[in-house]
């Protein structure tokens, strides 16, 4: 086997591994978008793979947040014919956000068509850029997506099986188990995906993996250890009591529609019908969260115990007194208005684009206000910023003096820290376990979480760089 990092080396975003095997057949394990493609490659004109499209045999998904899934149209685009192998929720979670994706394409070709030379000048760079996909490209990709269950060996080839293990990152997220005969050796991978954490709200814990020969995984929280051991519900209702109940406040909750929308709602309604809390106006003002939402009320049966038991005795996860979905931007403008308590969870989760944006500009100079951060913010972003301590901030084009409260939790974070890494790679054996690839995380992450599995006994971990190849 040969096993190539296209993405997600040494950084965060972007996944993207070739394996090959001996009879040339190619697979590509995730296709996800690189949220931090620098301008050096646009101008360079690269091509947005370096491969050969028509020449894979086979695409595998870990799960469907976007860094994972979010080129796939484009991978069609460029002559791929193969399928995609996923579980059922990771394809209906796809087919959200990869639309969305597309429509948020659309827009910005709308922006940037026109008569004046700046608009044809962006609509040149958008053209070199080369990974604006649209609804039909999106479409001519998700018809090749074929469902896989958890848990049962699925056999590609003569030679070759594929197993799909919990990973409870997301709704639908799995670990894949490649195992391979080549020249009548039995070999085996794992490829972590996104590791999810334990008592999350809805997801259900990691699966324990088998022994593997090499592992890749993922480092995200490779140098950290999540700081707060409250419960969720613990954490989320002291900060409401002192946002919305003790004085007449807002709270605004920057969140991620997929995945995080969903854990804070069903926490609230937890609160709401088992521990008597004072019912406050909530809206949630993401279209694509209410998308989500509907999602995982229909694939109840793949969360946690938990949250399955709380289903069959209140009815609904999701739905509770008070709560409204926002759809229109005239809406989404209104509530910003809104001059009762109330909490307000909006998209993006690193104030980094989306409607979440306009209430953060809105309230920013608000005393009254609390902004609310749940999750990880990336450098620059406007939730990075606000979590530094910065005493302005500027959106789009406007300076804000901020005056809002900024606090941070952790309990909603979904994904595995330090020491839940280590308890995923020590459930295989040093003396089997040919070599560990770091994958998925920030360059100094990786050399922490290296350095902690040396101390563990795994003495062959790699930090590969990006096209970096191994022979297996």
């Amino acid at each position: 086997m040969k096993l190539t990092f296209w993405g997600a080396a040494r950084q965060v975003t972007g996944s993207m591994y070739l394996l090959e095997l001996e009879d040339n057949y190619r697979i590509l394990i995730d296709c996800g978008t690189n949220m931090e493609r620098n301008l050096e490659e646009e101008e360079e004109n690269k091509p947005l793979f370096p491969f050969d499209a028509s020449s894979l045999n086979l695409v595998l998904l870990t799960h469907a947040h976007i860094d994972h899934s979010g080129n796939i149209p484009n991978l069609y685009r460029d002559g791929y014919e193969g399928q995609v192998l996923c579980t059922t929720p990771t394809y209906e979670l796809s087919r959200l956000l990869l639309m969305d994706a597309a429509h948020l394409n659309q827009k910005k070709l709308q922006r940037a068509t026109g008569d004046s030379n700046k608009k044809k000048k962006r609509m040149a760079r958008l053209e070199k850029k080369g990974d604006l996909y649209l609804d039909k490209q999106v479409d001519d990709s998700l018809e090749n997506f074929v469902t896989i269950a958890f848990n049962q060996k699925f056999q590609v080839t003569d030679n070759l099986w594929l197993t799909f293990i919990p990973a409870g990152h997301l709704l639908g997220a799995a670990h894949i188990i490649l195992e391979t005969k080549e020249n009548g050796e039995k070999k085996s991978i794992c490829f972590s995906g996104d590791l999810g954490r334990k008592n999350y709200p809805l997801h259900v814990e990691p699966s324990p993996v088998p022994q593997v020969d090499y592992l890749v995984c993922e480092s995200t929280y490779g140098s950290r250890l999540h700081e707060d051991n409250r419960s969720p519900e613990e954490a989320l209702a002291d900060v409401i009591r002192r946002t919305c109940i003790n004085i007449p406040g807002r709270l605004i909750i920057p969140a991620f529609s997929v995945g995080r929308t969903q854990a804070l709602l069903f926490t609230l309604n937890r609160l709401y019908s088992e521990q008597g809390f004072k019912p406050i106006r909530v809206f949630s003002d993401s279209p694509l969260a209410h998308s989500t939402t509907k999602v995982y009320d229909r694939h109840s049966k793949f969360l946690n115990p938990e949250s399955q038991d709380f289903k069959q005795k209140h009815g609904r996860l999701f739905d509770f007194q008070n709560l409204t979905f926002i759809e229109s931007e005239k809406a989404s403008r209104a509530i910003s208005n809104h001059n009762e308590p109330c909490i307000i969870i909006s998209a993006s989760g690193m104030v980094s684009g989306g409607r979440v944006e306009q209430h953060v500009a809105a309230n920013i100079g608000n005393p009254y206000c609390t902004i609310l951060l749940v999750g990880y913010a990336a450098e620059d972003t406007l939730g990075w910023r606000l979590l530094n301590g910065q005493n302005t901030l500027r959106i789009k084009d406007n300076e804000y003096a901020v005056q809002a409260k900024i606090e941070k939790i952790d309990v909603f974070s979904g994904h595995g820290d330090q020491q839940d890494l280590v308890n995923f790679v020590k459930q295989q054996s040093p003396q089997k376990l040919k070599k560990i690839f770091l994958i998925h995380g920030e360059e100094t992450s990786m050399q922490t979480f290296a350095n902690r599995l040396n101390d563990e006994g795994f003495d062959d971990v790699r930090i590969p760089l990006k096209g970096e190849s191994f022979e297996l």
